[in-house]
């Protein structure tokens, strides 16, 4: 369970991006939308440790883990996909695999954790992750890399970015096979959302509202419609 208390963060010219900021993040799928400029980045930099909250805490069952780095969350449980994953020159995907899993990958298991995000183990266990993979199997290498290495939360910024040949419906599979967790997802993609069991919705100009994605659909589509228009 991750828990976030009057959370609340200011950008360095002052301005207010999150504001006494309360919820749990409880088992199953929590995706958190808004329209740009919203924060959702913010919240998710916030929970995984990569900037620290101007107030506010963190805890991880329980423990407060507001001041921890992102490898000693890492440690606990807390598993990160990035927005734009980080490149590795010289390390292939199989030493990945091993190092997530934090032993050795067999070709089965690699194959397992690939052919879940739409990759055939033959053909990338051996390839450097970096600039000779596309934006789409950079992607998808890295939620096999989250798959092998596991834990209790899953946080993925936008986990749709650069998912071009893969289809949505392997994506959605692939999070739904991780409902016995806690998922949290920024996205602001309807299929994504579709799926959610919770959703947390960010407003640059009002609080944040938080509850089922049927409690919140009126309020859903007035963003998505505000995305759209602003061409997002």
């Amino acid at each position: 369970m991750l828990e976030i208390k009057n959370l609340s963060f200011c950008a360095p010219n002052g301005y207010q991006i999150l504001k006494d900021f309360n919820h749990t993040f409880q088992k199953g799928i929590t995706v958190v939308t808004g329209q740009n400029g919203s924060g959702k980045t913010t919240l998710s930099k916030l929970l995984i440790g990569a900037i620290k909250p101007t107030s506010g805490e963190i805890l991880f069952n329980g423990t407060n883990i507001t001041k921890l780095p992102i490898n000693e969350r890492a440690n606990l449980g807390i598993t990160i996909a990035f927005q734009q994953p980080i490149k590795f020159k010289g390390i292939t995907v199989q030493r990945l695999l091993d190092i997530a899993g934090k032993e050795t990958t067999s070709v089965t298991e690699a194959c397992s954790y690939l052919s879940k995000v739409g990759l055939c183990a033959r053909d990338y266990i051996n390839r450097e992750f970096n600039n000779t993979l596309s934006g789409g199997e950079l992607k998808r290498i890295e939620l096999a890399i989250a798959l092998a290495k596991g834990g209790e939360i899953f946080i993925f910024d936008e986990p749709e970015a650069g998912i071009d040949i893969w289809s949505f419906e392997g994506l959605t599979n692939l999070f739904e096979s991780l409902k016995d967790k806690t998922v949290i997802i920024v996205s602001h993609n309807k299929k994504i959302i579709d799926i959610a069991d919770h959703v947390v919705l960010l407003n640059k100009n009002a609080p944040p509202k938080t509850g089922t994605k049927k409690e919140l659909a009126k309020f859903i589509e007035e963003q998505t419609c505000k995305v759209q228009r602003e061409g997002v």
